[in-house]
C-alpha cells in the first residue's frame, strides 16, 4: 500500500532513468535515440511483477501537477508589483513576452504528465498489484480512475495557457494524445479543436468517476462498500480505499477540475468552442452539493491562510472544511521571507497596488465609486474587512510583536528621525514597497525572521479551495440564469456572493440594489473572486479568459503622514497586445513540428 506522500518520495527514487526515457521519447521523434541502447534500464514491463514500480511511472506524473505553488501570476496584473526587477511577470508585464520566454508555459510539464500518464494506462491491466484477487482489482480501478483524472486535469492547464485562435481564425486546443508513445511514434502531428480537446477531457473525468470513491474515507462495516465491490471485505475496501490515500486523484477532485474546465470553455474568450453557461454552472453545483451548497461554505474560508490551529492540527493529507485538494504541509518560513516588510527582515518582495485596493468596497458592499461613507481623506476606514487582512496598509501591524508598519513617504527611521525608514515607499530601490503596500494574504504572523530568534511555521497550499468553486458556479450562473435564478439548485449567484459577505462581515446594501441587473452582478461577481482568490494565482488567467484589458497601469499611494495626504502614483505601466489574451505555443516545439500551428499573433515572437 502506497499513500501519497509515500509515492511521491518513493517514485523519485524507483524513475532516474526512465524519467529521462521518457522525457526523451515525448519530445523527439529520432529513430536512433537509444543507438547505442541504454544500459541498466529495467523498461516499463518490468511493472508487470512490481506494483511500486508501476506507480512511481503515475506518481512522475503527479510531480508535474501545476498548481502545486502559487507563482504570484498578479505581478503582471493590475493587483500587484514586484520590487524584485527580475520577477519573470514583472517583464513580461514589460513587454519582454514572446513564445520562447514564457513564464506562463505548462506545455512541457502538462504534456510529459500525459506522457506518463499514457505509459501507464497502456500497462496497468497487466499488473499484479496484488496477491489478494479482490484487493487487486480494486487496485487497478483505483490507479486507472487517477490516471485518466489525471490526464483530464492536464489537458485543462494545457488548454487554459496555450489554447488559442490560430491564424486563419480556428480555435485550437493541443495535440490530443491518449496512446503510449516510444521511438517509433509520429510526433509531428496539428493540434486537435478546442471543442475536442473539452469532450477529451470529459471523456476522461467519466471514465475516471466510473473507477474513484469521491473521497477516501475508512468505513467501519461491509454494509458501507459500493454494489460493484460486493463480496469485499471492510479491511479489503480500507486497504484500496481508505483515508491512506487521501491527497491523490479522487472523485471530488475530478468533478471540481471538470468544473473548472467548463467554465473556461464557456469564458467569453472560448466561448467559440460552442461551451454553454449552464454546463459550467451544472458541473460546479454538483461540487458544491455534495457539501449542502451554501450551508456547506466555511465560514473561516476566507482566512484559511492563518488559521493557525487548524493547520497546525492537519495530519494524513486530511483537508480544512474550506480546501477540496491541497499540497503537502511542511514548516517553513518561505512566504514570510519573501514579503514581510524589510524592517522585520523581509524581502517585501511582492506589493498589492492601489487598483486592487480600491477593489474592496466599503463595509456595507458598496463599490468606493458610489459609497457615502467612504472618503478620499481617510481611505482604510470603513472598508471591507479584508482589506485590513490581505494588505498591510500604512501604520498596520505585523509579525509577532505587532510591528507598526508605516510606508508612508515620510517615514522616519525610528531610532534616527534623520534617515528614511526601511518600509516606506520606494526608500530603497529593491527592497522597500514601491506602492505603499505589503502583503498580508498567505502570511503567518506568528512567523519571526528576527536572525537571533528565527522560527518557522506549518504552511501549505491549496490546489482547489471550495471558494473557487462557489465562484465558478456564481459566474456561471448569473450568466446562464441570472442574479436570482438557480437552474434547480436550490441557491444562486445572489445567494453565493451574500454568503461570501456575510463570513467576511460585509454588508449587502449594494447587493441587493443590484440583484435584478446581470451586468452589474457580473462585475461584482468579478470584483469578489479578484478579493477571494487574489495573490493565489487566479487573476491573470481570469482577466484574459475574460477578454478583459490587461494593459491597466499599475498605481500606488504616496502619503504624507505631516500633511495627511493621499495621493496616487504611477507605477508601472503595462505592455501587452490584444493578441495576448491567448498564450503562445513554445517556439521550440513549432520551429521542430511545422504541423504545430501557433496562436494568431505569436508566429515571430
Amino acid at each position: 500500500v502506497i499513500s501519497h506522500n509515500v509515492l511521491i518520495t518513493a517514485m523519485k527514487k524507483i524513475l532516474n532513468i526512465l524519467t529521462l526515457a521518457v522525457a526523451a521519447l515525448a519530445f523527439t521523434s529520432c529513430d536512433d535515440l537509444f543507438e547505442p541502447a541504454i544500459e541498466n534500464n529495467l523498461g516499463l514491463d518490468y511493472m508487470y511483477n512490481n506494483a511500486g514500480y508501476a506507480e512511481g511511472v503515475l506518481g512522475n506524473a503527479y510531480t508535474r501537477i501545476p498548481c502545486s505553488s502559487f507563482p504570484f501570476s498578479e505581478v503582471g496584473t493590475d493587483d500587484a508589483v514586484s520590487n524584485d526587477p527580475t520577477n519573470n511577470y514583472r517583464k513580461i508585464a514589460a513587454g519582454s513576452w514572446t513564445s520562447d520566454n514564457n513564464p506562463t508555459e505548462r506545455w512541457r510539464d502538462c504534456r510529459a504528465g500525459i506522457t506518463y500518464v499514457n505509459l501507464f494506462l497502456s500497462k496497468a491491466d497487466k499488473v499484479h498489484w496484488a496477491d489478494d484477487e479482490v484487493a487487486a482489482g480494486m487496485f487497478k480501478d483505483r490507479e486507472m480512475g487517477e490516471a485518466y483524472g489525471m490526464r483530464a486535469m492536464f489537458m485543462y492547464y494545457l488548454l487554459q495557457a496555450h489554447g488559442g485562435f490560430d491564424a486563419q481564425g480556428n480555435l485550437l486546443g493541443v495535440p490530443i494524445v491518449t496512446a503510449a508513445e516510444d521511438v517509433n511514434s509520429e510526433f509531428n502531428v496539428p493540434r486537435n479543436t478546442f471543442a475536442e480537446c473539452m469532450k477529451a477531457i470529459y471523456d476522461d473525468c467519466q471514465k475516471a468517476l466510473e473507477l474513484l470513491p469521491t473521497n477516501y474515507a475508512d468505513i467501519s462495516s461491509d454494509a458501507q462498500i459500493p454494489a460493484k465491490y460486493k463480496g469485499a471485505s471492510t479491511g479489503q475496501y480500507n486497504r484500496v480505499f481508505g483515508s491512506i490515500f487521501n491527497g491523490r486523484m479522487n472523485g471530488a477532485i475530478v468533478e471540481a477540475f471538470r468544473s473548472k474546465a467548463a467554465l473556461l470553455a464557456a469564458s467569453p474568450a472560448f466561448q467559440a468552442s460552442g461551451a454553454k453557461w449552464e454546463d459550467a454552472a451544472n458541473y460546479a453545483a454538483q461540487v458544491l452539493d455534495r457539501i449542502g451548497g451554501v450551508s456547506g461554505m466555511d465560514k473561516n474560508g476566507w482566512t484559511w491562510y492563518g488559521n493557525t490551529n487548524e493547520i497546525d492540527g492537519l495530519s494524513n493529507g486530511a483537508c480544512p472544511k474550506e480546501v477540496l485538494w491541497r499540497g503537502e504541509k511542511s514548516s517553513n518560513n518561505d512566504w514570510e521571507t519573501n514579503n514581510f516588510p524589510p524592517s522585520l527582515y523581509g524581502k517585501g518582495l511582492i506589493n498589492p497596488t492601489q487598483n486592487f485596493v480600491n477593489a474592496f468596497p466599503d463595509k456595507n458592499g458598496y463599490p468606493i465609486t458610489v459609497s457615502t461613507i467612504y472618503s478620499d481623506t481617510i481611505p482604510y476606514a470603513n472598508r471591507d474587512p479584508r482589506l485590513s487582512a490581505y494588505v498591510v496598509l500604512n501604520g498596520g501591524k505585523v509579525g509577532v510583536n505587532n510591528t507598526a508598519i508605516n510606508t508612508n513617504a515620510d517615514a522616519k527611521d525610528s531610532k534616527d528621525n534623520t534617515k528614511l525608514n526601511k518600509d516606506g515607499i520606494n526608500h530603497f530601490s529593491g527592497s522597500s514597497t514601491r506602492t505603499g503596500y505589503y502583503l498580508r494574504k498567505l502570511l503567518r504572523q506568528d512567523v519571526n525572521l528576527e536572525p537571533t530568534a528565527t522560527s518557522k511555521q506549518m504552511h501549505y497550499t491549496p490546489r482547489i479551495r471550495f471558494t473557487e468553486i462557489f465562484l465558478n458556479y456564481a459566474e456561471a450562473a448569473n450568466e446562464a440564469w441570472g442574479p436570482t435564478g438557480n437552474g434547480g439548485h436550490g441557491y444562486s449567484a445572489y445567494d453565493i456572493i451574500a454568503a461570501l459577505h456575510n463570513r467576511a462581515g460585509v454588508g449587502n446594501g449594494y447587493l441587493e440594489s443590484i440583484k435584478t441587473d446581470k451586468d452589474k452582478m457580473r462585475q461584482l461577481i468579478r470584483n469578489e473572486r479578484r478579493i477571494e482568490l487574489s495573490f493565489e494565482g487566479f487573476r491573470f488567467w481570469d482577466l484574459r479568459r475574460w477578454n478583459a484589458p490587461l494593459t491597466e497601469k499599475a498605481m500606488g499611494m504616496s502619503i504624507n503622514s505631516t500633511n495627511k495626504t493621499y495621493t496616487p502614483v504611477d507605477v508601472e505601466t503595462r505592455d501587452y497586445k490584444e493578441y495576448m489574451n491567448y498564450g503562445p505555443i513554445p517556439y521550440s516545439e513549432v520551429l521542430k513540428f511545422n504541423q504545430l500551428q501557433q496562436n494568431k499573433g505569436w508566429e515571430l515572437k
